[in-house]
């Protein structure tokens, strides 16, 4: 039997070495896991290229947000742990060529350091391809926009390509958007304004008015360039051109309506010179038109231009005043005979009746007059409108109308014929109402009584007569009109009466 061996004494470590130490700590810190490897500690090894592989699956492709910072974080943290793991496994652990191990760890800091590089590149050109994307939206809302039928459906969409513009200007001024955006107001500019560019007057002024909000409200002045002023002579233009356009056809209200607005916005510009033009010539067009077919309405259009010039700020309009106020007076009578001529007989009569109360020097007046009579005599018989009344007197033998009122109330007798005019006669204060028409034509009138009369000489011709009682007549009684032929050589006498029910 053999004696005991001695017991074999554990191998020593060798003496901690700096170098090899910082060596496997840079190979790990190139999450490759190099210095587990090199260790040939082959699990931890493989933990770090696992880790590092799901990195990467979950950084690639880039996307404009990039990673998480809590996963960036925590990776972070992986490979210092592993690089202090490493360092310290291999301070006691023989390396062949320590050196050579921490120049090759030095190096492959290059691959994580790259890779950085390229994923912020990647990044960003990603984040360049999401912006581009916003700005394409922007400009398909543009598009959207412009086809609706009027700026005022798409202005919603025009806004919101406005502020998307502007988010891209402003917060990433340094992109290529960013770069295109210029251009893109250009487009923008000329896809609002659009109404303009078609001749489209009073359309163009609302989305004009929008542009000139945007500088400052919704884009940058040194952003806009030129855009910046490029609305206000075009809205001076439609302004002026819309304002004009509906002179005498639209009422423009308080404001003066565009050619206020004009005045009011550009008061120095070329077209605020013209209002003063316009309006003149305005009213000396409807002023010829007052011979012709419809003066009733080329009238009301003198009236329109009249209120519109009196709206306009600082008394741009006071200078065609005095050729409204002729044209309204020449237009009112020929509105009221064009009326009687047409058989409106109500509308003849208060036309020319106003007529002969407003405009009392006129030379019209006393022909206006006679008209009116004419026309509320054929408001009741129809006869007396078929043709104006005599324009002059006949010469001639005359015959004397004398008529008398056996009424209770004043009576006032209208007559045309060849010679129009009116008398009227006071209330028979001892008369009363007739039962009938038979007892008031057996009754009335009779000489042994004393009524209220007047004469009228008349010439001779055919006439219609028109019996009408006051409003103040406590009872409701009928006007009555009737004709009757003044021959020559007769006197003739009318008497007027009241039956319960009428004249």
């Amino acid at each position: 039997m053999s004696p005991p061996q001695p017991p074999v004494a554990p191998t020593p470590k060798a003496p901690a070495d700096p170098v090899r130490a910082v060596a496997a700590g840079l190979l790990n810190l190139t999450g490759l896991g190099a210095g587990y490897f090199l260790l040939r500690r082959w699990v931890l090894a493989a933990v770090c290229l696992a880790a590092t592989a799901a990195l990467l699956v979950l950084a690639l492709p880039a996307e404009p947000d990039g990673v998480p910072v809590g996963l960036l974080v925590g990776y972070g943290l992986l490979l210092l742990v592993a690089a202090l793991d490493g360092a310290r496994r291999a301070a006691t652990t023989p390396l062949r060529s320590p050196v050579v191990a921490m120049a090759l760890g030095i190096v492959l800091l290059a691959v994580p350091a790259g890779g950085v590089v390229a994923y912020g590149a990647a990044r960003d050109d990603a984040v360049e391809e999401m912006l581009l994307g916003r700005l394409d939206d922007a400009d398909a809302l543009v598009a959207k926009a412009a086809a609706r039928t009027s700026f005022a459906e798409g202005r919603a969409d025009y806004t919101t390509a406005l502020a998307r513009y502007r988010e891209l200007a402003h917060d990433h001024a340094g992109s290529r958007a960013a770069g295109l955006v210029p251009g893109r107001l250009d487009a923008y500019y000329k896809a609002v304004a659009k109404p303009y560019t078609d001749k489209k007057d009073c359309e163009a002024i609302e989305p004009l008015t929008y542009l000139r909000t945007v500088p400052g409200k919704h884009m940058d002045r040194d952003v806009l360039g030129s855009l910046a002023t490029w609305p206000d002579k075009p809205l001076a233009a439609s302004l002026y051109a819309c304002g004009t356009g509906r002179l005498g056809t639209e009422t423009a209200g308080s404001d003066g309506g565009e050619l206020g607005e004009l005045l009011r916005t550009f008061p120095k510009s070329e077209q605020a010179g013209q209002v003063g033009g316009a309006l003149r010539d305005a009213v000396a067009a409807r002023d010829r038109s007052l011979g012709g077919a419809e003066p009733c309405t080329a009238t009301d259009e003198v009236r329109s231009i009249g209120r519109t010039a009196d709206a306009l700020p600082d008394d741009a309009g006071a200078g065609v005043a005095p050729d409204v106020d002729k044209a309204v007076e020449k237009g009112v009578y020929a509105c009221g005979v064009d009326e009687f001529k047409d058989k409106k007989f109500g509308d003849a009569r208060k036309t020319l009746a106003d007529f002969a109360d407003t405009y009392k020097n006129s030379r019209h007046r006393a022909r206006a007059e006679d008209i009116a009579i004419a026309a509320e005599i054929a408001g009741l018989r129809p006869a007396a409108g078929n043709h104006l009344p005599p324009a002059g007197s006949p010469g001639g033998a005359r015959m004397t109308l004398v008529v008398s009122n056996d009424g209770p109330g004043p009576v006032e007798v209208l007559y045309t014929g060849p010679v129009t005019g009116s008398v009227k006669l006071a209330a028979c204060g001892s008369c009363t109402m007739y039962s009938s028409e038979s007892a008031g034509r057996s009754k009335a009138c009779k000489a042994n009584r004393k009524y209220p009369k007047v004469t009228i000489r008349l010439p001779a011709g055919s006439y219609h007569f028109l019996h009408k009682h006051s409003a103040d007549t406590t009872a409701a009684i009928s006007d009555r009109a009737a004709g009757s032929e003044i021959r020559p050589g007769y006197s003739y006498t009318q008497c007027s009466y009241v039956v319960r029910g009428g004249l």
